[in-house]
């Protein structure tokens, strides 16, 4: 059973930075890409960034590039979220998710079969 949990979540100030880590397990980590997701309440939930299998593919969001950077290690189960130069606008849940060996279509929901509970991030302006 696929287990994914996040952390680093907090209440930071327009300009300040965060580390989103998640760690997987009940599955083979490495084979799978991961993702970040947000949503606000009322909103459906936006794609984030994106890591691939494939050593060094990453996918980003318009929002959010140039600003944070997803990252993995795959000997600790885990993807990374670094977010910098926050923005009120990036006030949401963010949630981590694992997506099947060999999808190809990494920024949309559909792709990924499951998903943490989510962390929350507050940046006040």
């Amino acid at each position: 059973q696929v287990q994914l949990v996040e952390s680093g979540g907090g209440l930071v100030q327009a300009g300040g930075s965060l580390r989103l880590s998640c760690v997987g397990s009940g599955y083979t980590f490495s084979t799978y890409a991961m993702g970040w997701f947000r949503q606000v309440p009322g909103k459906a939930r936006e794609f984030v960034a994106a890591i691939s299998w494939i050593p060094g593919t990453t996918y980003y969001a318009n929002s959010v590039k140039g600003r944070f950077t997803i990252s993995r290690d795959n000997g600790e189960n885990s993807v990374y979220l670094e977010m910098n130069n926050l923005k009120p606008e990036d006030t949401a849940r963010y949630y981590c998710a694992a997506c099947p060996p060999h999808t190809m279509i990494l920024h949309t929901a559909e792709s990924y079969e499951s998903w943490g509970q989510g962390t929350q991030v507050t940046v006040s302006s």
